[in-house]
């Protein structure tokens, strides 16, 4: 019974959002006066009209008493033509409020999607948005209002509309200056591998980021559209006499300056007192924005499937993944930078295979790919992705959506970065539940509470209802495991899931993803450097050097013989085989960066066994024993050499 009564509530988390938000803005003194005052003059603008209606229409009251001053009988006075200027003023509040609210909306409803959908999606699209915004800063804003005006003559709302449509593209500027931080950190990433669409990623967790942003730019052009709408009224090209607004008064009072200077003091006082009121209720609404939300990938571009060069034709047909002849590249002024090359490997299901290299050597990036994730541009150029049957490098961002979650889930190193802070885990849990497997927020949550018990988790309730950062590092990677496992994945990729672990909560990480893989028959991939970890949860493994795989092998062989020099550079390393009072060996110079690879053998210059015909040509794939593959020239000599 807790489940089902803990998990709706939990789903929904964010429904007493605004609430907290409101109670957060009431507690400030200046918030909430601005809103008591902002309320009163919405309340002013509805009632008034109605319960003065003559005003609007009164072409003169009593001539016998034209420009007095603040009495009794007229509070603030009378005008030129004998009309109560507190009347007026008032009545005058609909359509001051009107104007501001039209404007208001049109400037929202362009700008907000445009700014969010350019920075988030970039491409074209924020190139299209970024000259647009150019085009209109370079337009005299007023030429085209009063141009407007002059087809619509006294239509307040043909000016506001107007002037809305101008500083949208401004606020999708600074909107999309906003989301583009925002769209590049881990956990949208994360959203994006539990397959969660596009729509709703930048609903749900970027829109929210922004917010405060949105608010302050809402506020400050509220506080314009009124000072612009005041200046047309002023100009008498908007709102008509004998109508009343702010700054048509203001117009009467400049008129009669020299005989009764009081008029134009209270329309003046208004405006400065409603402009103020929405400057200082932004600046409020952003710092109660903020205290709200805790503090805080590019698509990638596909390309059509190139023709394979170098796969390897012996890997096997039947593997669940099976990455053949994979080339990576990246954009640069002066060309493609080639960040993975010609890279093959397997996956069969409930098999574990190990990614092991230096940084720097391609690992990360190979995960990428295989998930349609690549950084900036990125793009697979050569090779082939077949994941149970088809090409992933041929697929569309749209397919890719529909198995990133589904059939093939992520693990990162860094999981509390990977959750959106202001979502409580079990929330996060629902969403990608319901995003796969379309059921209902009481399946999902009893679903979520489930897969955090079966990840091993103390009291799943009381975990599903916190924050991200009120769980122990353990405790974190096993929600991630079980929001991993929320769409029911065919293969699951793990980056480095236990570096920020200590040594007790590793082997109870790997315990469990072991246990995950013969429970549910899950191909893993397991990027990592440290050799413990290969040989605790792996059944082979691949080496990859400067962007290229250099061995392959199954983990007993490469323990017992390893057949690449980089490989017995690496076992030698290992901090788990160091002697106590002796240095611990390391491999001389560093992994070349993509683009600086040297010619022939690339681990040469750091290679103790290195000849001059190392350097003459690239050297290919061996085999030289059953399932046993090495990139090495001189492999008959590693480990025979001391």
């Amino acid at each position: 019974m807790s489940t089902v009564a803990l998990l709706p509530e939990e789903a929904v988390a964010g429904a007493d959002r605004p609430a907290r938000l409101a109670h957060r803005l009431l507690r400030k003194p200046l918030a909430a006066i601005c809103i008591a005052y902002l309320a009163a003059i919405v309340g002013i603008a509805i009632v008034a009209p109605i319960a003065m209606p003559g005003v609007s229409t009164e072409q003169a009251g009593d001539l016998t008493a034209v420009h007095q001053g603040p009495s009794f009988e007229h509070l603030l006075g009378t005008d030129a033509l004998g009309r109560d200027v507190l009347d007026r003023l008032l009545v005058g509040t609909r359509v001051t409020v009107l104007g501001v609210g039209e404007a208001l909306v049109v400037v929202l409803v362009l700008g907000v999607p445009l700014g969010l959908a350019a920075g988030y999606l970039g491409g074209k699209l924020d190139q299209g948005v970024t000259w647009l915004t150019d085009l209109t800063f370079s337009l005299p804003a007023i030429i085209i209002i009063l141009a407007v005006l002059a087809v619509f003559p006294g239509s307040l709302l043909a000016g506001m509309v107007t002037l809305g449509v101008i500083a949208a593209p401004g606020v999708a500027r600074v909107v999309r200056s906003a989301t583009l931080p925002v769209r590049e950190e881990l956990y949208i990433a994360a959203a994006r591998v539990s397959g969660l669409s596009r729509p709703y990623i930048i609903s749900r967790h970027v829109y929210p980021r922004i917010t405060g942003t949105v608010i302050v730019q809402a506020a400050l052009f509220a506080a314009g559209a009124l000072l612009a709408q005041a200046g047309l009224a002023f100009l008498g090209l908007v709102t008509p006499p004998p109508a009343p607004s702010w700054g048509g008064m203001i117009l009467d009072g400049v008129n009669s300056i020299q005989t009764q200077p009081w008029l134009i003091w209270p329309p003046g006082i208004a405006i400065g007192l409603t402009v103020l009121a929405f400057t200082l209720l932004g600046d409020s609404l952003r710092d109660a924005t903020a205290e709200t939300w805790a503090p805080p990938v590019r698509i990638q571009a596909r390309v059509p499937r190139r023709t394979r060069t170098g796969a390897d034709e012996a890997l096997t047909t039947d593997a669940l993944l099976d990455v053949r002849g994979l080339t990576v590249v990246l954009p640069r002024p002066a060309g493609k930078l080639v960040v993975v090359d010609d890279v093959s490997f397997n996956i069969r299901s409930g098999e574990s295979v190990g990614l092991v290299g230096e940084s720097g050597c391609g690992k990360t990036m190979t995960a990428m790919a295989i998930l349609g994730l690549l950084p900036g541009d990125g793009a697979v150029e050569a090779g082939e992705i077949v994941f149970a049957g088809g090409d992933l490098a041929a697929l569309s961002e749209r397919e890719l959506r529909r198995l990133r979650g589904s059939k093939i889930a992520l693990v990162s190193q860094e999981p509390m970065v990977s959750f959106d802070p202001v979502f409580k885990i079990g929330a996060q849990l629902v969403e990608v539940i319901r995003e796969h497997h379309r059921v209902s927020r009481h399946t999902a949550g009893a679903t979520a509470v489930d897969l955090l018990r079966r990840v091993h988790l103390p009291d799943p309730d009381a975990v599903a209802q916190r924050y991200p950062h009120e769980l122990s590092g353990g405790m974190i990677q096993r929600a991630a495991l079980a929001r991993a496992l929320a769409g029911e994945p065919d293969l699951l990729i793990a980056d480095e899931p236990t570096t920020a672990l200590d040594v007790t909560l590793q082997a109870e990480i790997l315990d469990l993803i072991r246990e995950l893989r013969d429970e549910r028959k899950l191909g893993i991939l397991l990027i990592t450097h440290d050799w413990g970890v290969v040989a605790d949860a792996c059944e082979r493994v691949v080496i990859m050097y400067a962007g290229q795989v250099v061995e392959r092998a199954d983990i007993h062989e490469i323990f017992e013989r390893p057949l690449h020099p980089y490989t017995e550079a690496l076992l030698a390393s290992n901090p788990h085989h160091a002697v106590e009072a002796d240095d611990l060996p390391t491999i001389p110079g560093v992994v070349p960066r993509p683009g600086a690879w040297p010619h022939g053998c690339r681990f040469h210059p750091r290679c103790r066994y290195a000849t001059a015909e190392c350097l003459e040509a690239p050297v290919p794939m061996e085999r030289p024993a059953e399932a046993r593959e090495v990139r090495c020239l001189h492999h008959d000599k590693v480990g025979r050499i001391t």
